[in-house]
């Protein structure tokens, strides 16, 4: 069974299209002798109906919900894909890591949105551009860790070891540079 996630008139980013859209009509899907919609779909004026993973809040955008939410970053998988390189093939590369190719670093799940490097600048320092690209790939994962201490600390800054007080301010700068927010977990492990 499906609930509306989103309202009429609540603004929305739209991710397949890469566009703020007011949600126009709620649309519930129902199935005879059930008593919640199946699935729920969202009218956007865009010419097609979005599912709620296309869509996301203007507060989940601006980081307002992610501070109190794994769901965000437990759903961020980033990948590391190889593109050929069109300029040169793999015997005119062969002292690169991966021949051919170079790392796009994929951040959206319809693999059209990323990190990628200019083939100039990949020539310059390959093995520079793959450790970037495997860094990116597992910023959530880092993020997710660094949230994690920075609450643990915040929760019980009594309990928190001492050595570890630190990293766990260092985990708070991080988490306020990354959301730009003012809510981070104070600063308990002081």
């Amino acid at each position: 069974m499906a609930k509306a996630l989103f309202h009429k008139s609540q603004r929305v980013f739209v991710k397949p299209v890469g566009t703020w859209a007011l949600v126009e009509r709620v649309i519930p899907h129902w199935v005879k002798d059930v008593e919640e919609p199946l699935r729920v779909t969202y009218d956007v004026g865009l010419g097609r109906d979005f599912t709620a993973g296309d869509l996301v809040s203007e507060e989940a955008m601006h980081g307002r919900d992610r501070m109190h939410s794994n769901d965000d970053l437990v759903t961020e998988h980033w990948r590391i894909q190889r593109a050929k390189n069109r300029w040169q093939d793999g015997d005119e590369t062969a002292g690169h890591p991966f021949p051919g190719t170079f790392p796009v670093v994929m951040t959206d799940e319809n693999n059209w949105g990323g990190w990628r490097v200019p083939g100039s600048e990949y020539d310059r320092d390959p093995e520079k551009i793959e450790y970037q690209a495997r860094l990116i790939a597992n910023a959530p994962r880092m993020l997710r860790f660094c949230r994690q201490l920075a609450e643990l600390a915040a929760q019980s800054p009594e309990k928190f070891p001492e050595e570890m007080k630190p990293a766990a301010r260092e985990c708070q700068l991080v988490l306020r540079h990354v959301y730009n927010v003012t809510d981070a977990p104070k600063q308990a492990a002081e």
